[in-house]
């Protein structure tokens, strides 16, 4: 086990992280300008990188370790202004990307995914947004700003043609008009099944870029977000849908966001960093196209 937290995902050792040699970037982004309720997601990205530390290296469905492949845990993106945020998060992911780097976006609240979702965009024809999320985050503004944490899938889809949807049990009357039924797949309709797994994989184009807002899961799971819905996803729910969409297309790049930090309740961090151990693993070794791409 590792401890003491380095700022490093993983706290992984120099031959694990080194910036040149690594494949994978995590790109952290503490932005909590436009939540609307509990406040506290600018401490997401050092909660997790810090509960990664506690991780074992080997991920049990791959029998694999990803760090292997090298994880770089890049310098944060700083900034106090939406907009300003969304335009610098957009530059170090287009840079990262045209340097050869699978990138991982941690967040901060959910407008920290707009840049990286335009940056994906424009380097993967034909990309698909896959929406993990209790939210539909389709208003095209709200609170006076068009880059607030209620507005990603609204800005997404400025830059991509598909989004699909899983997880939503929240979302206001203005958005039902951009809500594409086919392609939105409710909590309440989902739960305790997997057959909706098949569908939502297909829905997507080859392409995917992974937008995944940590309320997406059971309050009982993930109590430390700044905007808990009840009815969540389950754990097995969420991996065994990311595991199916690494096996048949090409993610490109993922985020993790809305993590709100508790300090009498560290559970959720380990989760949330468990998180993206898993899904790297997925994307790097039972991913369809992971080493062919990268």
């Amino acid at each position: 086990m590792k401890s003491d937290f380095s700022g490093k995902f993983m706290n992984l050792p120099p031959e694990f992280s080194d910036c040149k040699k690594s494949k994978i970037v995590i790109l952290p982004v503490p932005f909590d300008g436009t939540s609307t309720w509990m406040k506290g997601a600018d401490k997401g990205p050092e909660a997790l990188i810090s509960a990664s530390g506690y991780l074992e290296y080997c991920e049990p469905e791959t029998k694999a370790e990803v760090c292997e492949k090298g994880i770089y845990t890049d310098k944060p993106v700083v900034s106090k202004i939406p907009e300003s945020m969304v335009k610098d998060a957009y530059g170090r992911v287009k840079a990262l990307l045209a340097d050869g780097k699978f990138v991982v976006t941690l967040g901060g609240e959910h407008s920290v995914s707009i840049g990286p979702i335009r940056a994906h965009a424009e380097r993967f024809g034909g990309m698909s947004v896959l929406h993990l999320d209790a939210h539909g985050d389709r208003r095209d503004e709200y609170h006076g700003s068009r880059c607030n944490h209620g507005c990603v899938i609204a800005r997404a889809k400025e830059h991509v043609k598909n989004v699909v949807s899983v997880g939503i049990r929240s979302f206001d009357s203005s958005e039902m008009e951009s809500l594409d039924e086919d392609k939105v797949f409710y909590a309440h309709e989902i739960h305790g099944r997997d057959d909706w797994i098949s569908k939502a994989v297909n829905s997507l184009s080859n392409n995917v870029y992974i937008t995944i807002d940590l309320d997406v899961f059971e309050i009982g799971l993930m109590p430390s977000t700044g905007t808990p819905e009840p009815g969540g996803l389950g754990w097995y729910e969420v991996t065994r849908l990311l595991r199916a969409v690494a096996e048949k297309k090409n993610i490109v790049g993922f985020d993790v966001v809305e993590l709100c930090p508790d300090e009498r309740n560290k559970a959720p961090d380990f989760l949330a960093a468990k998180l993206v151990q898993v899904l790297l693993s997925y994307i790097f070794f039972l991913g369809k196209h992971a080493e062919k791409k990268r």
